[in-house]
Parts: structure tokens; C-alpha cells; sequence
């Protein structure tokens, strides 16, 4: 559900900013901008994308764990996909994840947020989930009473064998 929600919301601001740049500047314009971006984001996402299976082959070599090579890789791929999504907002997201140290930066955090999650999953399995997570705690009286146990009847000892 916030995956649809944020699809549409970003559909929806896609959508006002090339009305308002279109009323802006005229409508040839706007879409000259677009191919502008569209091309200068294919430029750029040839590039990094060069750039960081080099890298992530010279991690390999030197038997490094390519783990910034791996995420700079899915950032650039993600990036291609918002190239190829027409508007404003989504190249500017693009371009904003293909220049290195905005990269970095993104990468960073999706890490430290990957951190938090696993520890958690990893405390959640070992100790149980807090009571208030994933459930409503129901406040009600107590009844006191007593542990009634019931006994089993033993098998009989002559029962017929199966064949």
C-alpha cells in the first residue's frame, strides 16, 4: 500500500511541475528540457555505470568485499529507471543519485537503516516482539481461579496388534 501511495504521489507532483514549468516557459520548451535531462542522465548513467563495475571488478581482484561496488550498483540502477520516467522531479532525483558523493551519502544511510532493521529482526527472533508491536494490548480484569487437571485414562496394555 505505500509503495502505490507513493507511486501516486509521485505521479501527481510529476505531473504539477511539468503543467507549471509548461505554463512557464511554453510547452516546446518543456519538452526540450526533457530531452535535455533525459540525455545528459543517459550520459551520466554510462558513465558511473562504467565507472563502478571498473571498481567493483578491482575489488574482486584484490579479494575486497565489494559492498560500496554493490550499492553504488542498485543507486545507478535506480537512477536509470527514474532517467527513463518523464519529469522534472524524477530526473533531478536521478542526477542527484548519480553524482558520487550524493551516492555516498544515500548509500550511507539506506545502510545504517538496513543496520537498524536487522538488529532488531535479529532482537525481535531472539527475545520476542515488545508486547505493543504488531497487536493491540487488551486491559481487562483478572479472574482468579484454580488449575482444575484432569487425568488421562492410561491405554489398555492388551490392545490388538495391527497386521
Amino acid at each position: 500500500m505505500r509503495v502505490f501511495l507513493l507511486l501516486l504521489v509521485g505521479m501527481a507532483v510529476e505531473i504539477a511541475t511539468l503543467v507549471a514549468v509548461g505554463k512557464s516557459v511554453g510547452v516546446l520548451a518543456t519538452v526540450g528540457l526533457l530531452i535535455l535531462g533525459g540525455i545528459i542522465g543517459s550520459f551520466l548513467l554510462r558513465r558511473e555505470g562504467a565507472r563502478t563495475m571498473a571498481s567493483f571488478s578491482e575489488a574482486l581482484r584484490t579479494r575486497r568485499a565489494p559492498h560500496q561496488e554493490v550499492a553504488d550498483g542498485v543507486l545507478i540502477a535506480a537512477a536509470g529507471v527514474l532517467i527513463i520516467v518523464p519529469g522534472f522531479v524524477s530526473d533531478v532525483v536521478a542526477l542527484f543519485l548519480l553524482f558520487p558523493p550524493t551516492r555516498r551519502l544515500v548509500s550511507r544511510g539506506l545502510a545504517r537503516r538496513a543496520e537498524e532493521r536487522a538488529a532488531t529482526a535479529v532482537l525481535n527472533r531472539q527475545y520476542g516482539r515488545p508486547p505493543t508491536a504488531g497487536g493491540v494490548v487488551v486491559d481487562g480484569a483478572v479472574v482468579e481461579g484454580a488449575v482444575v487437571d484432569v487425568d488421562v485414562q492410561p491405554r489398555p496394555a492388551n490392545r490388538p496388534e495391527l497386521a
